[in-house]
């Protein structure tokens, strides 16, 4: 709707809708195609539409694509659209896995960062409150959704689809209007209910992880978790609309927020033993040799600590160092071994020294003979020029 001003053609296709009236659309011509990657595939396959012409190529929540496993498609739109194409990628969190992945689909990738990759929001308040069970947990609920309704929109998270059916099944019972999305609905039905929360028809909708990406309600004041995402990266999507190994990451993305961390929620994480170990490691600092015992002090790993400033004990006096001697190795390998150094010892002396000594001498004698030799010549030469002058 928002191209409607420039006079641009927009087509979305997905899975749950009807393939006939896709293609229809798209055989009447568009500038811009929004689509789910199954979908379309399913229609370049139709011969409904081409990759050829496409210019722009623009892959949203990709990483979420790439778990979900839809590499190979993903893949096979970008081999099939014009090789000089701009593809761009966008999510809020990308794991290594999904950057190596991100980087044999683009050419000469450019990174952008808004904020913290991975990170929370720091515009967004997170309060833990740590439930001993579930019966808790539903009083909590109750006496808090009135105050949340009164802001804004509450949107709730639910695991599991049957946990969904059950809280909003419970609210309605308190005669809350509560509406409900997660997978098992049809395509038509999952618009119907976001269209009547968007409209602001009800005030509280329960969904499953489905509704952690895309989403865009700008009503919503209150995202209750009332279970605990399966990983920091679905709980970081949850926000942007526990067991003691979720708590460690959950501590880490409060702490990234400079949001503060309850008590109960750090003791908790420190019932995780990686979480405890990365802990004390980062904060471990270097140690010196100087401090605790005094200049000097040092410790040896295995043997206790060596004190330099430590008083003599009191006993018996020390035994005599005992000095044995190193007796020679005989055999016939050492012996024969021996000999052959002794022999090469031996005719690097009397042999290469001896004769660099007498080649040494021999040649500077040589030379002051041919030297005096030369003067005397000279001398000659000289008297019988003058003589025959």
């Amino acid at each position: 709707e928002a191209y409607k001003v420039y006079n641009i053609q927009v087509v979305c296709c997905y899975g749950g809708g009807s393939k006939w009236e896709q293609s229809k659309a798209l055989e009447g011509g568009a500038e811009v195609v929004v689509a789910t990657p199954g979908r379309m595939i399913d229609l370049v396959k139709m011969k409904a539409t081409s990759l050829t012409r496409v210019t722009f190529l623009v892959l949203d929540e990709a990483d979420r694509m790439f778990d979900m496993g839809f590499e190979p498609q993903v893949r096979s739109i970008c081999d099939h659209a014009r090789p000089d194409k701009q593809t761009l990628l966008f999510s809020a969190t990308f794991k290594k896995r999904i950057e190596r992945l991100a980087r044999d689909v683009l050419t000469d990738p450019i990174r952008i960062v808004q904020g913290d990759v991975g990170e929370a929001n720091t515009d967004v308040t997170q309060i833990v409150k740590i439930m001993s069970s579930a019966t808790t947990k539903w009083s909590w609920l109750l006496a808090n959704v009135v105050q949340f309704m009164s802001s804004g929109g509450v949107l709730i998270f639910v695991t599991k689809k049957v946990n969904a059916e059950e809280v909003a099944n419970n609210l309605r019972l308190k005669e809350f209007e509560v509406v409900l999305l997660h997978g098992d609905m049809d395509q038509s039905e999952r618009n119907k209910v976001i269209t009547q929360f968007k409209r602001q028809e009800v005030s509280i909708m329960v969904a499953t992880d489905v509704a952690a990406r895309g989403l865009d309600i700008p009503h919503i004041r209150t995202v209750v978790n009332y279970d605990v995402a399966r990983d920091i990266d679905t709980h970081t999507h949850r926000i942007g609309r526990t067991d003691k190994e979720f708590a460690g990451h959950l501590v880490r993305n409060l702490e990234g927020a400079n949001q503060e961390v309850p008590k109960s929620l750090l003791d908790l994480a420190n019932q995780s033993a990686w979480f405890r170990k990365s802990r004390f490691k980062a904060s471990k600092g270097k140690k010196l040799n100087v401090g605790g015992r005094g200049l000097g002090y040092r410790e040896r790993p295995g043997l206790g600590a060596v004190d330099n400033h430590q008083e003599p004990e009191v006993g018996p006096p020390p035994m005599p160092e005992v000095i044995i001697p190193k007796m020679p190795r005989t055999g016939p390998g050492t012996d024969r071994l021996a000999a052959m150094k002794a022999a090469f010892r031996n005719q690097y002396q009397n042999q290469t020294l001896d004769q660099t000594r007498q080649a040494a001498a021999e040649a500077a004698a040589q030379a002051q003979g041919s030297s005096a030799g030369d003067t005397r010549s000279d001398r000659k030469s000289r008297k019988s020029r003058w003589d025959n002058s």
